[in-house]
């Protein structure tokens, strides 16, 4: 007589342990991790589980960080009125043609054409790859680089003669001439150089 009441209610625990085994679809309940833990790796997205470091795809940033790569290559390249390749020397100008040309992207010759493509960006907003203009020998754009982040960029400044960084955010002089920046996204891989079309300059810096 106990025995059989113990088969019977042995025989009602079993199905409601294995019952509330499988509410969580999983068959064994998982443990649940503390607050701010991550995810067991087989549950995390997969964006979660990517390396660090691992790029997403193409990117406009990523295209950008690149411009600003070669551009600091070019560090001591000496300044020339019109220049245009970094063996005979460059101006502010035609290193902005120059960088951008080497990932895809045909940019306009002269500063203040420059000055029109790519997308108005707020001082504020500026970041890496992005073009800084300033009013220095006329009104309006007249003098351009890219931007480093942290208020300094790269040009191609007549004096002193040679392609360099400075802040620009702090500075008496460029800061007070600062007129916008642009952002103009550099090709996708595999974008094919465009010839720009436009005439050579011979503008002062």
């Amino acid at each position: 007589m106990r025995s059989s009441r113990l088969a019977t209610l042995l025989g009602a625990i079993v199905p409601v342990t294995l019952l509330a085994a499988c509410a969580s679809g999983g068959g064994v309940p998982r443990p649940r991790p503390f607050p701010g833990a991550s995810l067991p790796a087989e549950t995390a997205p997969a964006e979660a589980r990517a390396e660090p470091g691992t790029p997403a795809g193409p990117s406009p940033v990523a295209g950008l960080s690149a411009v600003v790569a070669t551009a600091l290559t070019l560090q001591g390249t000496p300044y020339r009125n019109g220049g245009s390749e970094p063996s005979r020397g460059l101006d502010c100008s035609g290193l902005v043609q120059w960088v951008f040309a080497q990932h895809g992207t045909a940019l306009p010759r002269q500063t203040t054409e420059q000055f029109t493509v790519g997308a108005r960006v707020a001082a504020a907003d500026v970041r890496p790859g992005d073009l800084v203009f300033f009013s220095t020998v006329s009104r309006g754009a007249s003098h351009v680089g890219i931007a480093l982040g942290d208020g300094r960029f790269v040009h191609a400044p007549s004096s002193r003669g040679v392609v360099r960084v400075e802040r620009y955010d702090d500075s008496a002089y460029w800061s007070t001439r600062f007129v916008g920046a642009r952002r103009v996204a550099p090709a996708g891989p595999g974008g094919d150089l465009v010839a720009s079309g436009f005439p050579a300059s011979t503008q002062a810096d």
